[in-house]
Parts: structure tokens; sequence; C-alpha cells
């Protein structure tokens, strides 16, 4: 399976460059292009009267879709936002500080510095479970989550620092003993990557992901899932958490929507969430689903892993589950970068690894040119 065809806007753009970083910056597949310009004429055709529209149907739209993917029952319980940072910010703001914090030593940048910032502050006290070596993490960190001391428990269902895929979410989340712990799963690497299914724990677990990467709909089109019961009035809050009430002015207290709007902030470009509701669309026309992309992936890789270079120890270690893209350990990570990308192959690197990520834009003619372009770096 390859869709390359149907991201013709962003691969013939730059015809001689090689995009092997599906996991940073997704290209954007052509129906994104008209939904970006959808957001502008209905800007232009309602003017005041476009956030009805939006909340009604654009948002509405997404949700559902967003809902029938991770497993959740009610798309009430989700809602937008431009960014994930948001939501990490208004949900710390329902606990009191100090808020003791569980999380790993392997989350994305965000998360990490946001955390580190809370305790130069003395509002956070963070435990962070090593993520290596990576076959005993899910029992290491679930016995530092078991005793039920922590506030807020966060983790990645995908490290981005190694693409690991955290087994065994629903065992994590069920030996929390304490009910009133928020528990929040960053999803970012996972949604669309590999099939998610929160059905078990949805009522338990706070689930966030967004558009920039296998999402495909680019910045600004963030989602929060919020089971009801936690967090009925964040603190950090903005106007788009009361919007139903905005007309009946202030008594007795802010009010809040009682869904997952209650999570939402003020006002944002809203042509993230069009684009994100017609690549979701567009994927459902076409049959594939997570499933279809994970498997189409893992071929590539595997074909890349057979026969290719190894450009470094590859991490997590063979017999692992992982994401949609391979990291490798090495310490000529930013070098092979550098090599790479000077001959048009787009990679990344964090710190001494280097992460190659595939996605269903890619074939193995593709795979074949970037084996061949590693070799000469190499």
């Amino acid at each position: 399976m390859s869709l390359k065809t149907s991201f013709s806007r962003f691969l013939e753009s730059r015809p001689e460059r090689l995009h092997f970083a599906a996991h940073s910056h997704h290209p954007w597949p052509d129906v994104s292009y008209a939904a970006h310009a959808r957001a502008w004429t209905d800007a232009a055709a309602m003017m005041d009267d476009k956030w009805e529209h939006i909340f009604g149907q654009v948002f509405a739209g997404a949700r559902r879709r967003i809902a029938d993917l991770i497993g959740v029952d009610d798309p009430d319980t989700i809602t937008f936002a431009p960014n994930t940072h948001e939501f990490v910010s208004r949900i710390f703001s329902c606990l009191e500080p100090p808020v003791r914090i569980l999380t790993s030593d392997a989350e994305f940048h965000s998360f990490n510095r946001q955390s580190r910032r809370w305790e130069e502050e003395g509002l956070a006290i963070v435990d962070r479970v090593p993520s290596e070596p990576f076959d005993t993490f899910a029992e290491r960190f679930t016995a530092e989550a078991r005793p039920g001391i922590h506030d807020l428990i966060f983790l990645s269902e995908v490290f981005f620092d190694s693409g690991f895929v955290v087994p065994g979410l629903d065992r994590i989340v069920s030996s929390v003993s304490d009910q009133r712990a928020f528990i929040v799963i960053d999803g970012y690497h996972s949604f669309m990557a590999r099939p998610v299914n929160i059905g078990s724990i949805q009522d338990r677990v706070f689930y966030l992901s967004g558009g920039y990467k296998y999402a495909m709909a680019g910045e600004g089109a963030c989602f929060l899932h919020a089971p009801d019961g936690y967090g009925p009035r964040p603190v950090n809050t903005g106007w788009y958490a009361g919007f139903g009430q905005l007309e009946a002015g202030l008594s007795g207290g802010v009010p809040y929507a009682t869904d997952a709007s209650r999570f939402a902030g003020a006002t944002f470009d809203p042509s993230g969430i069009y684009r994100l509701e017609a690549v979701l669309g567009w994927l459902d026309q076409e049959g594939v689903g997570p499933g279809e992309i994970s498997r189409h992936v893992k071929s590539l890789q595997t074909a890349f892993m057979e026969n290719g270079p190894k450009p470094g120890e590859l991490m997590p270690p063979e017999g692992l589950e992982r994401g949609n893209f391979l990291t490798y350990r090495t310490e000529r990570a930013a070098d092979l970068y550098q090599g790479l990308h000077d001959k048009q192959v787009i990679t990344d690197y964090r710190a001494g690894r280097l992460r190659i990520g595939f996605g269903i834009y890619h074939d193995n003619d593709d795979v074949e040119r970037l084996m061949e372009t590693l070799r000469e770096v190499i």
C-alpha cells in the first residue's frame, strides 16, 4: 500500500527531497489544502457567526472521527486546543501544589521542560522512572504507580526518543490504587501510527494527541479526551470552556461546560481542525486505518533493517514493539543526519540518537534510495 500520489502538493514542491521524518513533520495530504481554504471561505461568508458553525459542525465532526479511532464511546469527552501543552497546563491547574508527579525520563521536551520548571518553583515533586532497560520498564513503572502516592501520572504510549511502545497500559492504569489520581496518556506518537483503543480505561484516563505527526494535519490541531469527574473546574481557563454560557453572563461563580470543553482555552485558529477532520475523512473513504498504516510502515522498516546499513545500535532492541520510526544510538547521529540532509534525505536526531521515520507516503523505491544514500554517508 502506498498513498504517495495523495501527497502531491508536498512531495512535488521539492521532488529531489526524500523525507524520512514522518514522526516529526509529517507531510499533509492534498485534501488538507482544500480544507484549509474552506476555513478561510467560511470565515469570509459567516464572519461573527462562524463560531456556531465551527463548534457545531467542524469540531463535532472531528470529535466523532477521533472517538471512533481511539475507542471512546462519547465524542463529547473530546475537546481541542492548538497544542498539547495547553492541556497539560490546565490539567495541572486542577491540582493542589505541590503536585506529586510520576512520569518517565523519556517524555517529550514540552512536558519534561514544564515539569522541571514546576520543580524549580516548588510546585511539583517529580518521580521519573528510567525508560531503560526497556524490557522491564512496564513492570518498574507499575511498581511505582501502585502505592497511590501520586496526584498526577503522565506517560507516553510511544516514547519519542526511541520509538519504544509501552506494553500493558491497561494493567498500568488499573494498578493505580488511588482513584483520585489524574492519569494522562500522551498518544502523540501512537495516534494514527498504530491501532489505539482506550475503551477499557476511557473512564479513568486523559488521552492527548494532535495532528502534527501521524494524523497528517499540521500544527494547531490537538485534542484531549477528558474522563467525566476529573477536573470539573480547571483554574487555567478561557472563554471556550464556557461557550454555552456566554449569553447568560456570570452569576454564582465562573461557569464551565460539563463535557470535555471544560478543558478548552481561548480563541485559536481553527483551520487545523478543518484539516484534521478532512484528513481523517479521506482515510476513512480510502479504507485506510491505523492498522493498515502500521502494517505498511512495518513492511518498510523490515526491508530497511534486513537489507540496509546499520547506522548504530537499534533502539529498542529486536523483540520489543516499536512505533513508526527507527531509532539508532550512535555518537555519529549529528554527522549522519547532516550527511543525509546534504543529499536531500531528511531524517532527524536527538542527542546521540538518529531517527528515521516511515509513513504511507513512502514505497519500496524510497527505502532503496534511503539505503543507498546512507551507505554513501556511512
